[in-house]
């Protein structure tokens, strides 16, 4: 993508969205019909994808020649003792699993609030169906304009810690719900279980907007354009680590508040989450780690 290298990872994230708002409603409606209808439909979906990749990807021959050739040449263990040699990409890394944590939660804290104050109906399955709405169409129709708008204004490492903030302010919203007890039903007890997690949901929605272009483009800016695809598996590695501790740390919080009778605890945990992972990425913009590293010296020879 070159210089537009910001835009297009906010066109990603635009169709990413879209896949993850149709995707379940087209399983739903799949699986009416017959689970092995949905399995069948998934595997050609994967098949044509890998058929069109493999059309549509640009050849990596020998002629490439210079780096590509070099990277060729260098083992596995090489290429992966290079990467974890590079501190200041393992930095942003680990300051970033926060934020999948926190981004992560559409799927099982705000779900389970819902389901807590609406209950387990019909309206329970309709508020979070709401949920995943709300974050899916926001980036659909905002995405773009919401990039720009920030490349414009600011450094990429401003909008990465502008996007975390917003994402840890994004659970302020259900302290409110935590702190009353729940309504009778009717039509206090749906706006109460509905409003303020899509609320939470759409500012979720926003910081990642904000930050996941930038954050994108950092990695490849840290990686020094080269190994770029290892760098991607290691991080969504440490990222991927993070959000299986970071949910099974959230679930035991949830249930461990409502025993104690704190339910406003897991909802302040994740704010101040995200507020340490945007003063991370913030320490690191300080101090010049997340620009790109100095190219490597010319070897010159004598004859």
């Amino acid at each position: 993508a070159g210089e537009r290298r910001v835009e297009a990872f906010a066109l990603f994230n635009v169709f990413y969205q879209a896949g993850i708002l149709l995707g379940p409603l087209v399983g739903m409606v799949l699986t009416g019909v017959d689970f092995r209808v949905t399995c069948l439909t998934a595997a050609a979906v994967f098949a044509v994808l890998s058929v069109v990749q493999i059309r549509a990807l640009p050849a990596r021959g020998r002629e490439d020649g210079g780096e590509q050739d070099r990277d060729r040449r260098e083992s596995v263990l090489t290429q992966w003792r290079g990467i974890l040699a590079n501190r200041a990409f393992l930095l942003f890394s680990v300051a970033m699993v926060g934020s999948y944590v926190l981004t992560f939660q559409v799927y099982l804290a705000l779900p389970l609030e819902v389901r807590r104050i609406g209950g387990d109906g019909a309206f329970g399955t309709a508020a979070v169906a709401v949920l995943f709405a709300v974050s899916g169409l926001s980036t659909i129709l905002g995405q773009t304009r919401v990039t720009a708008w920030c490349k414009a204004r600011y450094e990429p490492g401003q909008a990465l810690i502008r996007g975390l903030a917003v994402m840890g302010v994004a659970f302020l919203p259900l302290l409110l719900t935590a702190a009353l007890p729940i309504p009778a039903p009717g039509v206090g007890r749906w706006l109460a279980a509905a409003v303020p997690p899509a609320l939470a949901a759409l500012l979720l929605a926003v910081g990642t907007m904000i930050a996941y272009p930038f954050e994108m483009d950092t990695i490849v800016r840290l990686s020094g354009d080269r190994l770029v695809a290892t760098h991607y598996g290691l991080y969504n590695t440490v990222c991927g680590i993070g959000i299986t501790v970071g949910n099974l740390l959230t679930g035991a919080a949830l249930d461990a508040a409502r025993e104690a009778g704190l339910p406003a605890l897991p909802w302040i945990s994740l704010c101040a989450l995200g507020l340490a992972c945007a003063a991370a990425v913030h320490g690191l913009h300080r101090t010049g780690r997340l620009a790109a590293p100095a190219p490597e010296p010319s070897r010159s020879v004598t004859v």
